[in-house]
């Protein structure tokens, strides 16, 4: 079906971006409770570099954690430069996701949790949500890492975005 025809799945899709106005933070807890994995996206040397990861939303919505081996390029990439996006959302690979899939972008700067009090705090936010990480998360080669989020964007119906600032 060619761009901007009408289906009973989809409707039209439309060709010019709108302005949203949803509460983000209040989507971003639901999608949190629905979603469990997210696609980080690092760089080096202008290298960009992407990843699946299992996340948790921080109890204040203004993090993200997850977890990497120290050894991975994801994690090079992020001691080498900070500066993170992350995408998130709910498609199922159908035409409905045009108009029906959201997604969050999310920019922000990672650093590891090394704290001891606060990576057990973290920790035990991340294994709540993907308890069978539990060995993963407690191995001394394991990184907990927590993105604060800067800025996050919503999207919706194709091209109706939300944005939310730190």
């Amino acid at each position: 079906m060619s761009r901007g025809k009408t289906s009973r799945t989809t409707g039209a899709i439309p060709a010019t971006t709108t302005r949203g106005t949803v509460s983000v933070l209040a989507r971003f807890k639901r999608f949190d409770r629905t979603q469990r994995h997210a696609v980080l996206a690092t760089a080096s040397n202008d290298r960009p570099h992407a990843s699946l990861v299992a996340f948790a939303l921080t109890l204040d919505r203004r993090g993200l954690l997850f977890a990497t081996p120290r050894g991975t390029t994801k994690y090079r990439n992020m001691i080498g430069n900070n500066r993170v996006s992350m995408v998130i959302d709910n498609r199922e690979n159908s035409s409905a996701d045009y108009l029906g899939a959201e997604a969050f972008t999310i920019f922000g700067r990672a650093r590891e949790v090394r704290q001891k009090q606060a990576r057990t705090r973290y920790s035990s936010l991340l294994l709540r949500k993907h308890p069978d990480l539990a060995e993963f998360v407690s191995a001394p080669t394991t990184a907990l890492i927590l993105v604060k989020i800067d800025r996050c964007l919503h999207i919706e119906r194709f091209q109706t975005i939300t944005e939310w600032k730190a």
